[in-house]
């Protein structure tokens, strides 16, 4: 049976078995040793820190531990014992660091004691928790049961009396007394009982049974004395009793292995196979019991080696014995205390492998072990694997799963393990508590250490000396020194015993908060308890004082410390020859110096470098210049450091100094020199002039070149982004054959990554490897993944990763992201799905970065439909979407245009809590004035003022462009005043749009103007910019300026793309001037711009516009001579020059050439034709030319002209269809054509129905005329004249109707758009004003902008209502065509035929009138109307007449203020005003 476990619990964050303490008798005191790392160096200064481990004595308070018993470890169970407990210690701690993660959940020998498994078992039954022993007696009879029950009696009464003595008394007296009868095995279990309390006793026992006559010594007895001095680690008695010991009873197996115990104990494995031979060659085969003990001795002796695990177990076996549960439980619980996951995992597999069962302490020890490694998942699976087993888990096993989370910070599973141990029956231990205390420590949650401290103390757990050491140092490095004294206080009143750790915790803490007095009354308070400081203590002190600068107190620290053989390290002589310097205590720095050469053996160079580093350069010079002299060998180290150091303070100039006197007094030290002063320069960061001496050395040849030059190189390069260089210093060093180190490697595999070479960067990673360099570093993978996934080869990113998971089970988190983003850059979703899905099963857990990296496959492949179906399965899944990632899907859905899912988004962003930032402003401001959605602009201006947040230049270039696009340029002054007020620069994108808007605007004067000042301020305009220029001057046939212009751009050698040609060309063809057009199709040939069909055409159709359709016919013809394949372009060109020019017979001639050439006639003819025959003035011309198409077998237009048949609309739904897809606006410019056509001669209901289906074939807009509630209006920008007036007629028949009907609503006024521009040289704007003026209707012309006429919705409705003009607003068909054209072209307006004398008359005269006035005059006869107008024309000279002889009297103003549309500010603006005010 095993022993009892008790122990002094040191804290770890874990369980871990080792060897009790000795226990005491009245004579012997207990001690226990305990190992303790402190968690800080707290040499509190910013230039240094270390860790440091030393052995001092422990808390003598007494702890045991209690869940070693059966009934406490499985509560659940309701376990009694009423005898003396035999137990498995499975939870006792040995030297432990303090905040060294190391536990070990398995005991070895503790577990079933190796010494004396193989003598037991025939004595006394043995159970094991979940499994019967198979020594077990299935059936006892009543006798035997008897005598079980007697003989434990038997025992347990002599143990009582011994233990019972007082310390005067001997065990003689009891054992003399022979008050009970006793049998060898009973004295084997005396022995075995007393010697669990007092192992003083239980040796008078074994010496009081060896001076018997009537006992003869037995190997049991032996190797159970053996077995309690092993125990109490008394090895030199028991080697005494060992060597003095008969042959018969020692030469025994069981013997021999109680003494390998007792040496396995100590980690003497020379000792243990000292035996292990002894007992071969006396003959005594070991058995499984030996090698065990060998394994456990071996294992304690020193740390693990690769593969030792399996070597020990192949030892086993080549003996012929098979390795039992114990001896894999060894292994793997000394794989567990170092960590060592790898070695644990192949004797497990071993184990499984052999079919060796593993029990509930394997379990333990594996849970363990991958807790300790942070593979906290694994622990938790195993932890499910041993309860699906039949195995009950005990509280090393909670501990061990608790330790694994804490290890990780996962605060919320260490709640749950809490609390499923409470529901099995466990509450929380000292070790419990001391763990999770550990974890809120490490995550700065003090209160949070602070109250479960409180409740340690209120469930009677008591606090030892580790957990207030890990109190005292968790606050102090919060800087929470009021309440870490507080826990020292607590302590002392507690009688727990502060240790040298509690006060160097304590005087850490005080030294980091700056208290200079507190951290010195610790001190001299630990000096006073007795404790004698160490290194750290020393340092600690020396530090502060230092910091303090009070180097009186310093240097007699010092010489303490020294005297007390503790020498300071070299950073903290630093530190003192600085503070010493600074004081020019020159003396001291004398006596430091010495005690460097004299105290620590330091040599010339190692003090003159930490003089340099201490800032005493004169010294250190000087010191250097002595060795130099006296032919002391220049180090290169000590010289680097010194030269460092002075590149570093910026001493430049004695640096060199010091380089010429070694050049002069060490000439064999040249290279060395020469490589010293591009290290010096490299830290200096004066990179160039490195570069250059390093140039200069190379090309002499003065050396190859050391390790450590070409480090400051490489590093420096790499730092200042010198990629090219860093290559070209890389291939020296290889070409020199400088071996790399680790760093280096990983230097430029990061250089070539970032050059665009991943392919050399894995070759560099490969070749490391290859020299057995392990990269560790997690971002080296990582950026040669991204090279490789901007560079879109995924497959080979992909195989890297696939070599890392064969080297490692376990990818960093990292690795997988970047795989993830690599797949994204190329769009492939499903792959980057799969690594997604991978690490939700094997680990570890994605991360927002995975998130994003889903999301962005799904952007990049132009899916973002799924991004919504993507985010709900995460959502399903238990993740949070981030902000980042809504704004990723922000930025991708505003890149589509995409504006009604952008708004949504940036709703439910704000929905969620996640306030905009300037970054998304720009993102919806930019995003909504792309989309000209001037009121969601305007209003997220004002949210966004209202947040706190000032435009800024982008948000204001933004709001100039939407209002440039919506053509309200009086709101794009303003923000441009705005800008000027806010003191904004403006940038080029500012200058371009403002001068865009003057071109639109057509200003382009002021356009050039501010361009001139664009180029004052330092800013080339865009060459767009100089298109709209030339374009708005070539509008306003400004051809000076806009030659001006062009020709700059040629002078400047601007590389002009054939769109600059072709506007010129227009420009020359509105104007007439065909001959600058066709030099300029020469220029184009000479700037190498090759002229394409479009180019031909646009000459062809200057000529055609001035009236010279035989030239445009020439150039036809040479395009002809040269064999170009032509296409129906240039035959459109020529036909409709001379269709415009009336040559009608022409015309149809060159259409039937073209025929004859082979080239069937297309829309583009057809278009001419029906063109020309909207404008013919008989109907007999225009069925002429209809017929010609009719010819070449397009008959649709004469039939509508002439047939009125239910057929025809299904033949134009037909056309229409196959128009729709053609290019050049084809479907568009034919209905245009047809719509003047048949509005021409009176076919308006036929023009009715083709404007409808036009609509249907989204050809026209479906809202291009619409009466809905509150939102009246219409806009007939682009469409021909007959076009317009068909949806002009419509509409208003659409109005009047809800006029009638008093629904929908009007708004307070309706806008009807025209434009400014002219289709085939009619304008729209004077056209539908015509139509309009001749009904006396209230639209009226804006006075703000034009192309727009407004009309009061009352006055419209009104209008409408009782107008005789508005009384049948059907549109119908003439019965018979009309002889004439209906329609006359005047002056690019197409107007009613009978209204052009009115209206030549009318505006001739008058100029503009108001409609109505207008209406009037138009209805009068000729001379009735010619009276009214001279009559007005007369009464209008009287009154100017009137105002002239008002001089002197004050005027009164006629005028009133104008209503502008406009004049009230955007919202933004009027923030900004009232802020101004």
């Amino acid at each position: 049976m095993a022993s009892t476990a008790t122990g002094v619990l040191a804290f770890s964050s874990v369980p871990k078995n080792s060897d009790p303490p000795p226990s005491s008798s009245s004579k012997v005191c207990r001690s226990s040793i305990v190992a303790v790392s402190c968690v800080s160096h707290c040499v509190c200064s910013a230039t240094s820190g270390s860790t440091s481990t030393v052995t001092e004595q422990a808390n003598s308070q007494k702890f045991s531990y209690s869940r070693a018993s059966p009934s406490v470890r499985w509560p659940n169970l309701k376990l009694n014992e009423n005898y003396p407990p035999s137990q498995r210690p499975t939870h006792v701690v040995e030297d432990v660091g303090l905040f060294e993660n190391t536990h070990d959940s398995v005991g070895k020998e503790e577990i079933r004691e190796i010494g004396e498994a193989g003598l037991e078992l025939g004595d006394e039954p043995l159970e094991i928790l979940g499994k019967t022993s198979k020594n077990r007696v299935k059936k006892m009879t009543k006798l035997a049961l008897k005598r079980a029950k007697d003989w434990r009696e038997r025992v347990q009464f002599l143990t009582d009396r011994i233990l019972g003595l007082k310390s005067e008394e001997f065990v003689a007296d009891v054992l003399d007394d022979r008050k009970v009868q006793m049998t060898p095995t009973d004295f084997c279990f005396v022995v075995k009982w007393v010697g669990q309390s007092s192992w003083q006793r239980s040796l008078e026992v074994y010496e009081w049974l060896n001076l018997r006559h009537w006992y003869s010594p037995n190997a049991r007895m032996l190797a159970t004395i053996l077995s309690v001095l092993g125990k109490a680690n008394q090895e030199a008695l028991a080697v005494e009793i060992f060597a003095r010991a008969e042959p018969a009873a020692g030469n025994t197996v069981q013997v021999y292995n109680a003494m390998m115990g007792v040496y396995a104990r100590t980690g003497r494995f020379g000792k243990v196979q000292e035996l292990l031979d002894l007992m071969r060659s006396r003959g005594c085969e070991p058995d499984l019991v030996s090698f065990n003990t060998l394994i456990n001795a071996r294992l304690k002796s020193g740390a693990l080696v690769p593969n030792l695990g399996i070597e020990l177990l192949n030892e086993v076996r080549r003996s012929g014995i098979q390795p039992d549960i114990i001896t894999y439980n060894t292994l793997i619980s000394a794989c567990s205390r170092e960590s060592n996951l790898e070695e644990a995992v192949k004797v497990y597999d071993d184990m499984v492998a052999h079919r060796c069962q593993p029990d509930l302490w394997t379990y333990n020890a594996m849970i363990s072990v991958y807790g300790r490694c942070g593979i906290s998942r694994e622990a938790g699976r195993l932890f499910k694997e041993l309860e699906s087993k039949g195995f009950l888990p005990d509280a090393v096993t909670y501990n061990s799963l608790l330790y694994a989370f804490a290890r990780e910070g996962s605060v919320e599973k260490v709640k749950d393990i809490c609390e499923d141990m409470a529901k099995m029956g466990f509450g929380k231990d000292e070790m419990t508590y001391n763990t999770i205390i550990h974890m809120y420590g490490k995550q700065g949650q003090h209160d949070r250490v602070l109250q479960l401290y409180n409740d340690m103390k209120m469930s009677d757990r008591s606090p030892d000396a580790v957990t207030y050491t890990v109190l005292i140092d968790s606050l102090g490095k919060a800087n929470m020194m009021k309440e870490a004294a507080e826990v020292m206080s607590e302590m002392l009143n507690a009688g727990v015993k502060p240790t040298l750790r509690t006060f160097s915790a304590l005087i850490c803490g005080y030294a980091k908060a700056g208290k200079r007095v507190e951290a010195e009354k610790t001190f001299n308070c630990m000096l006073r308890a007795g404790i004698k400081p160490d290194h750290l203590a020393y340092s600690v002190m020396l530090d502060i004082l230092l910091r303090f600068s009070d180097s009186e107190k310093a240097m007699k620290l010092y010489q303490e410390m020294v005297l007390n053989s503790f020498k300071p390290d070299h950073a903290l002589y630093e530190v003192m020859l600085r503070v010493l310097k600074k004081e020019n205590r020159e003396e001291d720095i004398h006596r430091v110096v010495k005690d460097m050469e004299e105290l620590c053996s330091m040599n010339a160079q190692v003090i003159c470098s930490i003089l340099v580093k201490g800032e005493c350069f004169d010294h250190a010079a000087n010191m250097l210049r002595l060795a130099i002299s006296q032919g002391c060998e220049l180090d290169r180290e000590n010289l680097l450091s010194i030269l460092g150091s002075y590149g570093s303070s910026g001493r430049l100039s004695e640096a060199q100094e010091l380089l010429d006197f070694l050049r002069e007094h060490s000439s064999g030290s040249l290279q060395l020199i020469k490589e010293s002063l591009i290290i010096m320069l490299c830290k200096a960061d004066q990179l160039d002039d490195a570069i250059r001496e390093y140039s200069e050395a190379r090309d002499f040849g003065l050396f190859c070149g050391s390790f450590t030059m070409y480090e400051s190189l490489l590093q420096r390069c790499e730092e200042n982004e010198l990629f090219a260089e860093a290559s070209q210093i890389f291939s020296d060093m290889r070409f020199y054959g400088v071996e790399l180190s680790n760093d280096l490697y990983q230097g430029m595999v990061r250089t070539y990554s970032k050059m665009g070479f991943p392919e050399t960067a894995h070759y560099l990673i490969e070749q490391a490897e290859e020299k057995g360099l392990l990269i560790d570093d997690v971002s080296i993978y990582t950026s040669v993944i991204e090279a490789y996934g901007r560079l879109k080869f995924w497959q080979k990113a992909e195989r890297l990763v696939g070599s890392l998971r064969q080297k490692s089970k376990m990818v960093d988190r990292k690795v997988w992201n970047a795989l993830i983003h690599a797949y994204a850059a190329s769009g492939c979703y499903e792959r980057a799905r799969a690594i997604f899905n991978t690490i939700m099963r094997d680990g570890p857990s994605p991360t927002v970065d995975s998130i994003n990296g889903l999301m962005e496959a799904l952007i990049v492949d132009g899916r973002l439909d799924e991004l919504y179906v993507v985010i709900q399965e995460l959502q399903d899944m238990g993740f949070k979407i981030s902000k980042s990632s809504i704004m990723l899907m922000l930025n991708a859905f505003a890149r589509a245009g995409n504006i009604f899912e952008v708004k949504k988004i940036y709703n439910g962003m704000k929905a969620a809590g996640y306030f905009p930032t300037m970054h998304l402003y720009r993102i919806m401001i930019g995003l909504l004035a792309k989309g000209k959605r001037l009121r969601d602009v305007e209003a997220i201006v004002s949210e966004m003022e209202a947040a706190g947040f000032k435009p800024d230049l982008s948000i204001w270039n933004s709001m100039l462009k939407l209002y440039t696009g919506i053509g309200d340029f009086k709101k794009t002054a303003q923000v441009y005043q705005l800008i000027q007020e806010a003191g904004l620069k403006p940038d080029e994108d500012t200058y371009n749009t403002l001068i865009l808007m003057y071109c639109r605007d057509r200003r382009p004067e002021e356009g050039l103007s501010l361009m001139h000042e664009m180029r004052r301020a330092g800013l080339e305009p865009k060459l767009d910019t100089y298109k709209s220029l030339i374009s708005a001057f070539g509008k306003l046939l400004l051809l000076e300026q806009a030659e001006e212009l062009f020709e700059g751009l040629l002078s400047k050698q601007c590389k002009l793309d054939r769109s600059f040609y072709h506007l010129m060309m227009k420009m020359y063809r509105n104007s007439g001037n065909h001959s600058k057009a066709e030099k300029l199709l020469g220029a184009m040939k000479e700037a190498g711009v090759e002229p394409t069909i479009a180019t031909m055409h646009l000459l062809m159709v200057s000529y055609g516009g001035s009236g010279q359709p035989e030239e445009a016919e020439k150039v036809l013809d040479n395009l002809k001579v040269e064999g170009l394949s032509l296409s129906t372009l240039p035959y459109s060109s020529v036909i409709d020059a001379y269709l415009k020019n009336g040559d009608y017979n022409i015309a149809i001639q060159k259409l039937m050439e073209m025929k004859k050439d082979g080239l069937e006639p297309d829309h583009r003819i057809w278009t001419c034709f029906v063109r020309a025959a909207s404008l013919s003035q008989r109907t007999s011309e225009a069925v002429v030319l209809l017929k010609a198409l009719q010819e070449t077998g397009f008959s649709l237009p004469i039939r509508l002209l002439t047939e009125k048949s239910d057929s025809l609309v299904s033949e134009v739904d037909n056309c229409l269809e196959k128009l729709g897809p053609l290019e050049d606006n084809a479907a568009f410019n034919f209905v245009n054509a047809l719509e003047d056509l048949l509005w021409a001669f009176e076919l308006r209901a036929t023009a009715s129905w083709v404007f409808h289906l036009a609509v249907k074939w989204s050809i026209y807009r479906h809202d291009v005329f619409r009466v809905a509630e509150k939102d009246w209006g219409a806009d007939f920008r682009k469409m021909s004249a007959g076009a317009a007036l068909v949806g002009l007629t419509l509409w208003l028949d659409h109005m009047q109707d809800a006029s009638l009907q008093g629904y929908p609503l009007s708004p307070k006024s309706v806008v009807l758009i025209t434009g400014t521009a002219e289709y085939n040289m009619v304008s729209l704007n004077i056209t539908i004003k015509a139509f309009l003026w001749e009904m006396g209707s209230p639209f009226l012309p804006c006075k703000t902008r034009t192309g727009i006429l407004v009309a009061k919705a009352h006055s419209l409705r009104m209008w409408l209502k009782d107008s005789s003009f508005c009384l049948d607003l059907e549109l119908k068909d003439s019965p018979s065509l009309p002889e004439l054209n209906s329609m006359q072209l005047m002056e690019g307006c197409f107007i009613r035929r009978g209204l052009v004398p009115a209206f030549k008359d009318i505006t001739e005269r008058l100029g503009d009138v108001r409609p109505k006035k207008f209406a009037r005059l138009a209805l009068l006869p000729d001379e009735k109307r010619d009276r009214v107008i001279r009559a007005d024309i007369k009464g209008g000279e009287e009154k100017l007449e009137k105002m002239k002889k008002k001089v002197g009297v004050k005027r009164r103003k006629l005028v009133r203020r104008k209503l502008v549309r406009g004049a009230v500010l955007p919202r933004p603006v009027e923030l900004y005003q009232k802020k101004k005010s």
